[in-house]
């Protein structure tokens, strides 16, 4: 019975998906959704708090857990590393660190800098590493190319977040022009996949929200580098807000799909809207942006909430870490 447990554990642990880390992108999105809420709606300072603390203890015990895989599966994380979808989620570790460093500005200067220049030179490598597999690749197909491409490029977009308040503007210039050029190449390539190549299997298709959080991201951080709003700043924010309204008009499609750990593509896309509505509305003051801000914080919060007692209960049912 013993040597059943210890198998089936590390039959678990060697099929632990990389892909996990996007539920702390969600999460960490959320934390900052509202820590932003208390400045703009007065709400209680204690929820983002909370849900920092709850963020970092996850964060925490899935880094473990991926170190205990790099350990003790290596095999199982190099194919995870050279396979054409999930090498892209690596940078959700990077973007994990930038986003904590954002949620920490707050609590202690210090742990955010340490955050941020740690999660910022990942970043680059990563970003770096990535741009030559796809460049010099010999296995990647149209078919492999989906929105998740997108999250090595996101994390650089990213960086002006914290890195303005640190000081660091020329640098936060520089992984911004990174984001946003190659956001608009890869856009390219993945509309171009999408309507002219075979639709994508139904466990992908909730990574098309993903193309929601460059310009959402963008605007947020062209705001911070930038000090005011101007038209550059209306075109970031109002392509967003039509990817929502794009992807929310099909919502019966995606109300069919069953679960997979996907569905946290869901999370940090409506979560950066969101905070860049509640920015809009301070940088203008019109009503019409107060309620959307509030429709999507709240369509944020009742979705990651869904999320992570979704994925509960998978983890409680043995239904993830399984082989594919």
């Amino acid at each position: 019975m013993n040597n059943l447990s210890e198998q089936t554990s590390a039959s678990r642990l060697e099929h632990f998906p990389i892909t996990f880390f996007a539920m702390i992108m969600g999460m960490t999105g959320l934390t900052l959704v509202w820590e932003k809420a208390s400045k703009v709606f007065a709400a209680p300072a204690i929820i983002g708090q909370l849900l920092l603390t709850l963020t970092a203890c996850l964060f925490l015990i899935l880094a473990l857990i991926y170190l205990m895989k790099i350990m003790l599966k290596t095999p199982a994380v190099i194919a995870e590393f050279q396979h054409p979808i999930k090498l892209s989620f690596f940078p959700a570790f990077s973007i994990n660190l930038i986003l904590m460093s954002v949620a920490t500005l707050g609590i202690s200067e210090n742990l955010s800098f340490i955050l941020w220049s740690t999660g910022t030179a990942l970043q680059l490598i990563l970003t770096v590493y990535v741009l030559n597999q796809w460049i010099h690749h010999i296995k990647f197909q149209v078919i492999h190319m989906t929105p998740s491409w997108f999250i090595p490029i996101v994390g650089n977009i990213l960086v002006p977040i914290a890195g303005v308040e640190h000081g660091y503007t020329e640098l936060s210039w520089f992984f911004f022009s990174i984001g946003v050029i190659y956001w608009i190449v890869l856009k390219t390539l993945v509309l171009n996949r999408m309507m002219f190549h075979d639709p994508m299997p139904e466990k992908l298709l909730p990574t098309m929200f993903i193309l929601i959080a460059p310009p959402a991201v963008g605007f947020i951080s062209y705001m911070k580098l930038n000090g005011e709003l101007d038209n550059f700043a209306r075109i970031l924010f109002y392509s967003a807000m039509f990817l929502i309204v794009l992807l929310l008009s099909q919502l019966p499609r995606f109300t069919r799909i069953r679960f997979f750990l996907s569905w946290w593509a869901y999370s940090f896309p409506l979560a950066a809207s969101a905070i860049a509505a509640q920015l809009m509305y301070v940088t203008l003051g019109q009503p019409f942006y107060y309620y959307l801000a509030l429709l999507l914080v709240s369509l944020a919060t009742v979705v990651i909430v869904l999320l992570f007692l979704r994925t509960l209960l998978a983890v409680i049912r043995h239904e993830i870490c399984l082989p594919e």
